[in-house]
């Protein structure tokens, strides 16, 4: 086995800080590990399920909104982990970013005492899959998938590094951020959401970082990538819990969005000539429709990447 060096980390009074590197031998096969990358960010933990075979491919599965500090919530809040134990593909579970919307940011939150600038697109486009080519993971053979904040990214993210991404899926996001008032919308969502400032993020309405980060107006790039895009149209279904009303009125409300977000999408790339595959259903902005989304997305990803 090859190996490899990874971060150690030590906690001292004044925060946690990369304190040296250590060599580890690469995880057998198939095998479930939590790493810590190197990142301007500081160390970055992110959860890995290999691939079942030892292949070199890779999906990456991003969080919404709410993404947690200590684990991905695709790997509590649904089956991932077991949909794709058997192939041949190692998932990637990068954890944190929240109310990141996956990018880099001019600078940090003015709103809440952010200490470092959030620089998430580097991360995922060159110190992670740096990182993971030291386990044999290819640079270039991934597929990455989001559900909500994350849809809009993963979408955006291939869009500008085909040379890294193969397929891409956006389950209940917003894809059309430049929309008019829009970004008003997301701004009191983030402003909700841990206190971030949307203007030291992409800056005010109109600066050239809203376009950049719009799956729909970057929608040409994305030409001969296969896309798959879901969302819920605001109806509860049979996946929403009774017992959680209040839940589900408000994840029926941000569905509502999201489906017009998608509504968008699919009319700009088919005007386009852009193929994508935009799957409308009853539901709402919950996790037992994106677990369900990315077990219809499998079979795509895995053709994709050449990974069964």
């Amino acid at each position: 086995m090859r190996a490899v060096v990874t971060a150690a980390v030590v906690v001292s009074s004044i925060g946690v800080s990369v304190a040296a590197a250590a060599p580890v031998s690469r995880a057998p096969a198939g095998g479930f590990e939590e790493l810590f990358v190197p990142s301007s960010m500081g160390p970055i933990k992110v959860q890995v399920q290999w691939a079942a075979r030892g292949g070199s491919s890779a999906l990456y599965l991003l969080d919404g909104l709410r993404a947690p500090a200590d684990h991905s919530q695709w790997t509590t809040d649904t089956d991932a982990l077991r949909q794709f134990a058997g192939d041949n593909v190692t998932v990637v579970f990068p954890v944190g970013g929240h109310s990141s919307f996956y990018t880099d940011w001019y600078r940090p939150s003015s709103t809440n005492q952010q200490a470092t600038t959030y620089k998430w697109e580097t991360f995922l486009t060159r110190e992670l899959p740096d990182f993971l080519a030291g386990y044999g993971v290819s640079r270039t053979n991934n597929a990455i998938a989001g559900v909500s904040m994350g849809g809009n990214a993963a979408l955006t993210l291939a869009a500008h590094h085909r040379d890294q991404f193969r397929f891409a899926g956006s389950f209940s996001g917003f894809l059309n951020p430049t929309y008019p008032m829009w970004n008003q919308a997301m701004r009191a969502a983030m402003l909700h959401e841990g206190g971030f400032n949307i203007d030291d993020m992409w800056g005010a309405a109109g600066d050239p970082a809203w376009s950049r980060n719009d799956a729909t107006v970057q929608a040409d790039r994305l030409r001969g990538l296969p896309v798959y895009v879901t969302s819920g149209n605001g109806v509860p279904g049979p996946l929403d819990l009774p017992s959680a009303v209040g839940d589900t009125i408000n994840a029926a409300g941000i569905e509502a969005f999201a489906v017009i977000a998608a509504s968008i999408f699919r009319d700009r790339t088919a005007a386009l000539g852009v193929p994508a595959r935009v799957d409308f259903g009853n539901g709402t902005h919950t996790w037992p429709y994106w677990q369900q989304s990315l077990a219809t997305a499998r079979p795509m990803i895995l053709d994709a990447l050449g990974a069964h």
